[in-house]
């Protein structure tokens, strides 16, 4: 790929991200009763009753925290604080710590479960905060929520992280994340968004951190280090290199797809917390595992540069062309380019960006949820929601853009 074309590839992404997403939310999502609306349908009508998430709010707090790092947008970090405010105002339970798992429109608690998938994206949502600017009481309280997870979700005798409790911390029967999930205690989706939020953290700690909390970085760490291992060790199918998506208390397989869209995310995911580390051999041994993890992923990838959402146990395909899979596709093509020799995927991200730019944003603002096997946009789920967030597409366009910069200044 010339400099020219990623000059042009760069450009579209950052306008993408500046002229199409963020202004969505800004524009359309802000709530003035505080914090922002929780749903906009898939034809972009405004649900003002919708419950507010914990994932959604957490999502955008980073989303716009990144951005305002990345920018230097003072309007974007505007808006992170509004989103930061409003999780510390009324998603943290001041009683039983933690966060609640949703509330009802008006901010009062609705569902006070203790998902610590939710509340390691408020970690991931609060170290952004501090990264962009340098408010201690946000890596104060991400700390905290560290500590929650640490005392009650990691398995200190068969390791891991289980996913659920009830508000005070007891155990749950439906531990389910979605209605899509098994019934797991210990699932793949969960341990990796831990680890992202426990790596964000942990290179806050690293890049500035104030003397109260010099202390943490090693407990920080230590956690760290071990979910990549975990990864590395037990949910990477040594074989297949899928990631495993299901297990009981005692790490046994439950039955589960193979998720394409999980397996390219985790593959720079992965290699991104080994960096933060900075451990040469483990970083060399991520370096190795991912490379691995990313062409199972590729398994999904279609000619025409989309990838498929997963393959069920059964055999058969979901075929749907889901936001999210096709904004980490690009992520994962473009770090197999950086950082494991594979040029050629320079082109295919390129391509990948391409069918998501004719397919799936909406000139009007945002991306659809999906587009369907048959090709027709999918208007029946969200425009924005409690799992439609300016997260995966936002952090694309950051991610992608700083991976370019590589390639332009080498």
């Amino acid at each position: 790929m010339n400099q020219e074309t990623l000059k042009v590839f760069r450009q579209e992404l950052l306008d993408n991200l500046t002229r199409n997403i963020l202004p969505y939310w800004l524009d359309r999502m802000t709530d003035p009763r505080g914090g922002f609306y929780g749903r906009r349908d898939g034809s972009d009508n405004l649900d003002a009753d919708a419950p507010k998430g914990a994932i959604l709010n957490a999502r955008i707090l980073w989303s716009f925290s990144a951005a305002a790092l990345a920018t230097g947008n003072p309007d974007y970090l505007a808006a992170a604080t509004r989103a930061r405010n409003y999780i510390a105002d009324r998603f943290i339970d001041r009683e039983f710590g933690g966060a609640f798992w949703s509330l009802n429109a008006d901010g009062s608690p609705l569902d006070t479960k203790k998902q610590f998938y939710a509340i390691a994206f408020i970690i991931y949502g609060l170290a952004e905060y501090y990264r962009a600017c340098g408010d201690e009481e946000s890596l104060r309280l991400a700390t905290e929520l560290f500590d929650a997870i640490e005392t009650h979700s990691r398995d200190r005798v068969k390791n891991g992280y289980i996913e659920a409790t009830t508000r005070d911390w007891q155990p749950i029967a439906d531990m389910r994340l979605s209605d899509h999930d098994a019934n797991a205690s210990k699932t793949m989706n969960t341990h990796l968004h831990i680890l992202e939020g426990y790596t964000n953290l942990l290179r806050a700690l690293k890049e500035k951190c104030p003397a109260s909390l010099e202390t943490r970085v090693a407990d920080v760490e230590e956690a760290t280090v071990n979910l990549l291992q975990i990864f590395l060790n037990r949910i990477e199918n040594p074989v297949s290199h899928h990631l495993t998506l299901f297990f009981d208390d005692d790490w046994n397989i439950q039955p589960g797809a193979e998720s394409y869209g999980h397996d390219i995310e985790a593959s720079w995911l992965l290699l991104e917390t080994a960096h933060v580390i900075g451990d040469p051999q483990l970083t060399a041994k991520t370096l190795d595992h991912t490379a691995h993890i990313a062409q199972a992923a590729l398994q999904g990838r279609c000619v025409d540069g989309s990838m498929v959402y997963e393959r069920h146990p059964a055999g058969n395909y979901d075929n749907d062309k889901h936001w999210w899979v096709q904004a980490e596709n690009v992520i994962g093509q473009l770090w197999l380019a950086q950082f494991h020799g594979q040029p050629v995927q320079l082109d295919r991200a390129l391509q990948s960006w391409r069918y998501i730019a004719d397919n799936l944003v909406d000139p009007a603002g945002e991306w659809h949820w999906s587009r369907r096997a048959d090709g027709s946009v999918n208007t029946a789920d969200d425009k924005a929601g409690f799992w439609k967030c300016p997260y995966h597409n936002s952090r694309m366009c950051i991610e992608a853009v700083r991976s370019l910069d590589s390639f332009i200044e080498g």
